[in-house]
C-alpha cells in the first residue's frame, strides 16, 4: 500500500478534515510542548473509538510506525516524533475523544484517551471529589490517560503516581497481529466493534462492573510516602511496582480507555505558607509531617527564593489571567498562542517566539500579583513551602511549625494569599521557558530535569560544582516536598552545550542515589532504565508504538529478528 493510498483509507475512515498532511497542517502535533520535533506522513484526529480502532488496523496493515498523542503537553518529548526511523511514522491525535463516564456516583471514573484532568475536576466537582491530580503540577490541558501511560505523579501527598491495572487497549503481537485487550473489568461484550461503541458512548451501567479485576490507583502510596527512613524515594517513572499493562506504557499500546479511582474533596483544610534560611528545619518539618499528624499533608509546594523571584516575573501573567478569569479560558488561550507562535515562525522579518515577547512586555506593566506577606517572606528567606493540611491536622501541624522554624517563620494564609500562593507555585513550571524565549541572545537552552531524591535524605539542596555553575544564567528549584520529588530548570548560558551539560547533571544526581525522571517520563531525553525498557518490549515486542522511546532502539523488533520466518517487510514493499 502507497502512502498516497493509505492516506486515502484514512480519510474514508476519520474524514477527510480530520487527516492533515502537509508541514504546516501537522506542525503543531509534530512540535513538543516544550522541545522535541520530528516528520510523519500524516496526523490523524478520529472522533470515535471505532473509527481509532479502524486506523490502527489501517496503519499496521501498511507498516507504520504510530505514535499515540493526547494533549502533547509533555516536557520530554516523548509524545511526538523525534529523528529518523525505518518506517514512516503516522500520529494519532485523540484530542476528539475527550469523553468521561462517571462510575458510582463519582468514585470511580472511564475516561477515553482524550479526557482532560481540567475537564474531570470539574465534572467531579458536584459530587465532591476530584481526580488523582489537579491543577498545579505542568500545564492546564494535561490528559488523565498521558499521566497514566507516563506514571506521573503530582502535588497530591497522598496519591501516589497515577496508576490503574484496569485499561482497555490495542496491542500489537509478536506476529504483527492487532488485537484488542478489554482488562478494564467492565462487561461490554465480546467483538471489538461492540465493545468499543458500548464504551465510547458510556453504554453500560454500574452492574457491568467487575468488583475484583484489579487497582484503579496507587493504594499503598500513604505508607510508602510516611517511610522517611528508606533508602529509596518514594515514587519515579521507572519504578517497577506501578509498571502494568497501561500504566508507565508511554505510548507502546494503543490505549481506548482507563479506569481510575477519584478522592474526596478535603474540606476545612488550611493553608500554611513557611519560610527558612536552613534546610534543616524544613527536613525535620518533612518528617515530622509525614510520621505525626492524623492525616498525611494535602500538599507541600517548595519554591527556591530564586525559582520565586523568576517566577514573580517571567509567570505573572499566567498567575493574573487565572486569578481575573479562572481557568475555563486558559485552554483556549493556550491553544490560541500554540497557533501564533507557528503562524509567526513563518515569518522571516519577525523576532523569534514574537508572542511571549509581547505578553512579557504586557506583563512587566501589570500590577505587583503576590500580597505582602509573601513578598516579606522573600525578601526574609531563602526556602520557601506552601503547606496544606486536613482540618484534623491543623493543630498538630502549627505546633511543629513552631518546633521547627518559629513562630515567625510561617503564616496562616487568609483566602487571598491561598489563591496566589498556589498559582505563584503554579507559575513556576512555565517561568523558565518564558525567561529563555525572552532572552535568546543571552541564553542557549532550559536543561529540565525532573528528580526523586531517597526518602531519607537529608541533604536534599544541590551544590553544584563551579564547573556547572559558571555555563548557567540562572536555577530554578522548585516540587513536591513530602514526596520528595523536585523540579530543577536550568537556564544555560549562551554558547554552552546543554547535552554535556546534562550528562555532567546526571553523573552528580547518580552519585546521591537519585532517580530521574521522578515524574515527566523518559521521553526522548532520557535512556529507560533495564526494568522500564523491558516494559516496552513486553508491550509492543515488533517496535511499531512510539519506537525509540527511552533512547531504546527505533528499529522494528528493536533490531533483533523476530524468529518466526515471516517475512515482516512485505507489507511496506
Amino acid at each position: 500500500m502507497t502512502n498516497d493510498d493509505l492516506i486515502a483509507k484514512l480519510k474514508t475512515i476519520a474524514g477527510p478534515r480530520h487527516v492533515l498532511t502537509g508541514d504546516r497542517q501537522t506542525e503543531r502535533y509534530r512540535k513538543g510542548f516544550r522541545s522535541g520535533e520530528g516528520d510523519a506522513i500524516a496526523v490523524v484526529v478520529p472522533g470515535s473509538l471505532v473509527e481509532m480502532w479502524e486506523i490502527l488496523k489501517a496503519c499496521v496493515a501498511a507498516d507504520k510506525i504510530l505514535i499515540m498523542q493526547a494533549a502533547n503537553t509533555g516536557l520530554t518529548e516523548g509524545s511526538t516524533p523525534k529523528g529518523t526511523y525505518d518506517r514512516d511514522v503516522v500520529i494519532l491525535s485523540t484530542l476528539r475523544l475527550d469523553r468521561i463516564h462517571l462510575l458510582r456516583d463519582g468514585q470511580q471514573i472511564v475516561s477515553l484517551p482524550g479526557g482532560t484532568l481540567f475537564g474531570l475536576e470539574k465534572q467531579l466537582a458536584p459530587y465532591g471529589r476530584q481526580p488523582h491530580s489537579v491543577i498545579g503540577s505542568s500545564c492546564i490541558g494535561a490528559s488523565i490517560m498521558g499521566g497514566v501511560c507516563n506514571n506521573s505523579g503530582g502535588s497530591l501527598v497522598q496519591r501516589g503516581p497515577a496508576y490503574t491495572e484496569l485499561s482497555l487497549y490495542a496491542q500489537i503481537t509478536h506476529e504483527g497481529q492487532l488485537e484488542l485487550v478489554n482488562h478494564l473489568g467492565i462487561n461490554l461484550g465480546n467483538s471489538p466493534d461492540e465493545i468499543l461503541t458500548r464504551i465510547d458512548r458510556g453504554a453500560f451501567s454500574d452492574t457491568d462492573l467487575s468488583e475484583d479485576a484489579g487497582r484503579a490507583s496507587d493504594a499503598g502510596y500513604p505508607e510508602r510516602v510516611s517511610d522517611v527512613d528508606a533508602d529509596s524515594p518514594a515514587r519515579f517513572n521507572a519504578d517497577p511496582r506501578t509498571l502494568h499493562e497501561a500504566s508507565g506504557c508511554a505510548g507502546k499500546l494503543a490505549v481506548f480507555a482507563v479506569r481510575l479511582d477519584t478522592f474526596p474533596i478535603a474540606t476545612g483544610e488550611k493553608v500554611y505558607y513557611v519560610g527558612t534560611t536552613d534546610p534543616a528545619q524544613l527536613t525535620e518539618l518533612r518528617r515530622r509531617a509525614l510520621t505525626e499528624l492524623p492525616e498525611l499533608p494535602i500538599s507541600g509546594e517548595y519554591l527556591h527564593r530564586e525559582c520565586f523571584d523568576i517566577a514573580r516575573k517571567y509567570g505573572k501573567d499566567t498567575l493574573l489571567m487565572i486569578n481575573w478569569l479562572g481557568t475555563d479560558f486558559l485552554p483556549r488561550i493556550f491553544a490560541m498562542k500554540g497557533a501564533m507562535d507557528a503562524r509567526f515562525a513563518k515569518v522571516p522579518f519577525l523576532p523569534a517566539n514574537l508572542v511571549d515577547r509581547v505578553m512579557q512586555i504586557a506583563s512587566n506593566i501589570l500590577p505587583e500579583a503576590l500580597p505582602k506577606r509573601m513578598m516579606d517572606f522573600r525578601a526574609r528567606f531563602e526556602h520557601h513551602l506552601i503547606l496544606k493540611v486536613s482540618a484534623h491536622s491543623i493543630a498538630g501541624t502549627e505546633s511543629i511549625l513552631n518546633d521547627t522554624v518559629g513562630p515567625d517563620g510561617w503564616f496562616a494564609c487568609d483566602p487571598k494569599e491561598t489563591k496566589k500562593a498556589m498559582l505563584h507555585r503554579f507559575a513556576a513550571a512555565g517561568a523558565a521557558i518564558r525567561y529563555h524565549a525572552v532572552h535568546p541572545g543571552t541564553t542557549e537552552d532550559i536543561l529540565a530535569l525532573d528528580i526523586a531524591l531517597k526518602r531519607n535524605d537529608r541533604n536534599w539542596v544541590e551544590t553544584l560544582p563551579p564547573e556547572i555553575e559558571d555555563q548557567l544564567v540562572a536555577k530554578m528549584y522548585y516540587g513536591h516536598f513530602f514526596c520528595h520529588v523536585f523540579h530543577q530548570d536550568y537556564v544555560v548560558k549562551k554558547g554552552c552545550d546543554p547535552k554535556a551539560l546534562k550528562k555532567q547533571m546526571l553523573a552528580l544526581l547518580d552519585t546521591r542515589g537519585a532517580e530521574y525522571p521522578a515524574e515527566h517520563n523518559v521521553g526522548h531525553l532520557y535512556a529507560a532504565k533495564p526494568a522500564l525498557a523491558n516494559h516496552y518490549k513486553t508491550l509492543d515486542p515488533t517496535n511499531s508504538f512510539n519506537p525509540g522511546i527511552g533512547k531504546t532502539s527505533r528499529e522494528r523488533y528493536y533490531g533483533a529478528p523476530c524468529g518466526c520466518g515471516a517475512d515482516h517487510t512485505a507489507a511496506a514493499k
